[in-house]
């Protein structure tokens, strides 16, 4: 076995991949690797702190906030603005994005958006919680305040993706366009050490990943793909937490789809914070990302920042097939 390669060299060493290659980008990934090593020691002790349980308010897309969301959120806002490499963030948990100041004259070129405790309302019942992370290069001049443009940019303009996710073993999984690899915190020394290197996600598979409970609220041809699995026996694993949903299927393939419904007409997931980082990862495995309508989610335009939308993302087959049923029963989507 060769000497274990930690999150740190692994990214300096890939630094020549980037487009923009002068070390800041570089500097932002360790940012955030560090942030969620502080967010991994709190969601390992949440129960014992007094940080589970919502935080008696709502976000501004009016969900109810967690404790621990409040908690990952100000120590990814903390890391970002530490080292000078960021101009702006824009969370889920928060109403407008933030202009971070320069740091010691650096001039930051890049924004983060970023969902800091995904399936937070799972940590109650010690299920699988994650963080999701997108960055773009600023379309506004460096040296100027941050503005909303550098945010409404779609999300095949990502320079780079990742998300971690804090379960059995705590793992952190990137992309700067260059493939997909994954890390696994050794808490014993505190690192990040490459474990899975270039993921490539299934073609096809029996697994398929929807919250069935919604199924009278899809439309018809939802149902009818829903109906279609089973008649094939496919296997179906929800957890309700996309970065666990979508990382199961990155290595052992199948779809994850969260569907426009009578509740949410435009669908329910974020834009922005959630489909755009987990659509560009889970095309550099080889895999498609769509609205439940097929169109590419990288392609879609960003008028909001906290705009929702459809979503079937997956091994490729399987998404297809999603379209095939949306196209062919696309007269009957009557949402009841």
């Amino acid at each position: 076995m060769g000497r274990l390669i930690t999150l740190d060299e692994f990214i300096i060493k890939r630094q020549k991949d980037f487009p923009f290659a002068s070390g800041e980008l570089t500097a932002l990934l360790r940012d955030i690797g560090l942030a969620a090593k502080m967010i991994n020691r709190e969601v390992n002790r949440a129960g014992l702190v007094n940080i589970i349980g919502l935080a008696d308010k709502q976000n501004s897309s009016g969900d109810k906030v967690q404790k621990l969301d409040l908690y990952a959120n100000d120590r990814m806002i903390e890391f970002l603005g530490n080292s000078g490499e960021c101009c702006g963030i824009a969370s889920e948990e928060l109403e407008d994005f933030i202009p971070l100041p320069d740091v010691e004259s650096k001039s930051a070129k890049y924004v983060v958006v970023f969902d800091p405790l995904d399936g937070s309302s799972n940590i109650d019942v010690n299920v699988s919680v994650g963080t999701i992370f997108g960055i773009y290069r600023r379309v506004s001049d460096v040296g100027t305040p941050v503005t909303k443009e550098d945010f409404f940019q779609p999300g095949k303009n990502l320079v780079a993706a990742g998300y971690v996710t804090y379960g059995t073993s705590t793992i952190l999984v990137y992309t700067t366009g260059k493939g997909v690899n994954g890390f696994t915190l050794d808490p014993s020394v505190g690192e990040f050490f490459l474990s899975h290197r270039d993921i490539r996600i299934p073609e096809k598979a029996k697994y398929y990943s929807v919250n069935q409970g919604y199924y009278l609220k899809y439309d018809f041809g939802m149902r009818r793909y829903i109906d279609h699995c089973n008649e094939l026996n496919l296997k179906l694993r929800y957890i309700g937490t996309m970065v666990s949903d979508i990382h199961r299927i990155l290595f052992q393939g199948g779809v994850f789809i969260y569907p426009n419904m009578s509740d949410y007409p435009m669908g329910k997931l974020r834009l922005l914070y959630e489909c755009n980082p987990m659509a560009m990862i889970v095309e550099q495995c080889g895999g498609k990302a769509t609205t439940c309508q097929g169109k590419r989610i990288l392609d879609a335009k960003v008028t909001d920042l906290h705009q929702r939308t459809s979503i079937a993302i997956g091994s490729p087959r399987m998404v297809e097939d999603v379209k095939s049923f949306s196209e062919k029963y696309k007269a009957m989507t009557v949402l009841e």
